[in-house]
């Protein structure tokens, strides 16, 4: 079975104005540039694997998008007619530093539905894993509020569809975004049958969440883990938490499928992180997660894009996961990779780090 890649031209024309960089425009802040979440990010991390040829290594296609039926399961009816009728209007914003254009509610219908389509294609067999390039992103969006870039909870919309339909009882999502993946802890918060693992730069977005202590509530509590990493985290104290906290939640949890959040703004060259991952972390990553995969569930992984500011960095990074996931010896390799090798952390704050992810596994009884 091949490694399926899901994507579609008309999420890369979905537009957020009114923004210079994460400031809304007005007073003495100067219009121009738009919010960081651009389309080329994305559209030349697909463009790096048709120019190496990596594309013929697998599946690609697009989906639907996702049903009304599929996103009232995750947002109330109110928000989504108040963002369908804006959308229909022209545009506007609805929560925080979250704007659309017209026909906005589509497109953001549309980046659920290929990581719904891709989630559902791995749990029937028809592929073996799989990538979602879903933009607009989704972890920051709660039920009723669009936030940080992300108008509908992609993965959450996916994941209670392959529940609902019986394909997997148990799912765990993984999140190594930089930002703390604030939507899907909330969604999930009081639920057993989902696993939230969220790996992100402390107290980056959103400031008020992200913490230790929480996790999670009623029949979900210790089922949400926050891994919060002081700024400045690089390669191997990325690898640690992996090793040291990850796989070892994942082997408890055991669950029938592995849904990864997968954010490149972790890497060193990102306007909106502080951390000093690189590609190589990104594939080490990826490799350590797929390992899992196969150990407690069949394989079946599927990673969705969400964050990656870096529109000459962000395609190095997926395309190295995208060489991973499927198993393909065609390769980008990083131009990057020697600068960002000799500035990595040195030994002083590598034990810094590791005393940190020690502390954080034993809050979380592993």
């Amino acid at each position: 079975m091949a490694t399926g890649f899901f994507w579609d031209e008309r999420c890369f024309w979905h537009e957020g104005a009114g923004y210079a960089f994460t400031l809304p425009v007005g007073g003495l802040v100067q219009p121009g540039g738009g919010l960081p979440e651009s389309p080329e990010t994305k559209r030349r991390l697909k463009n790096l694997i048709e120019a190496t040829g990596l594309i013929g290594a697998l599946d690609a296609r697009s989906a639907e998008p996702a049903t009304e039926e599929d996103l009232a399961r995750i947002h109330p009816a109110a928000y989504l007619a108040r963002f369908r009728a804006l959308s229909e209007a022209g545009g506007g914003e609805l929560g925080l530093r979250a704007p659309f254009g017209r026909g906005g509610y589509e497109i953001a219908a549309r980046s659920a539905g290929l990581a719904k389509a891709a989630l559902l294609a791995v749990l029937s067999g028809r592929l073996a894993n799989a990538y979602a390039l879903s933009r607009p992103p989704g972890h920051h969006c709660l039920p009723d509020v669009p936030n940080g870039f992300c108008l509908l909870a992609n993965i959450a919309i996916a994941v209670e569809a392959a529940l609902v339909a019986g394909l997997a009882g148990r799912i765990a999502v993984l999140d190594w975004d930089v930002h703390h993946g604030n939507g899907t802890e909330a969604i999930f918060y009081r639920r057993a049958d989902v696993l939230t693992i969220s790996l992100h730069q402390e107290r980056n977005y959103p400031l008020d969440t992200g913490g230790v202590e929480a996790r999670g509530e009623g029949p979900g509590e210790g089922f949400n883990l926050n891994v919060p990493l002081p700024p400045g985290c690089g390669h191997r104290a990325y690898l640690e938490a992996m090793e040291r906290i990850v796989l070892p939640a994942l082997a408890r949890f055991r669950p029938d499928a592995i849904v990864v959040a997968c954010g490149y703004d972790a890497a060193a060259v990102d306007p909106l992180g502080r951390m000093l991952a690189t590609a190589a972390t990104f594939r080490a990553m990826t490799a350590m997660v797929m390992a899992a995969a196969a150990e407690h569930c069949g394989g079946r992984l599927v990673l969705v894009h969400e964050g990656g500011y870096s529109e000459v960095y962000v395609p190095f990074c997926g395309h190295a996961v995208l060489e991973e996931l499927s198993g393909s010896a065609i390769a980008a390799p990083d131009p990057l990779a020697a600068v960002l090798a000799a500035r990595q952390p040195g030994p002083e704050f590598d034990a810094f780090a590791s005393r940190i992810i020690a502390g954080i596994a034993a809050a979380h009884g592993l």
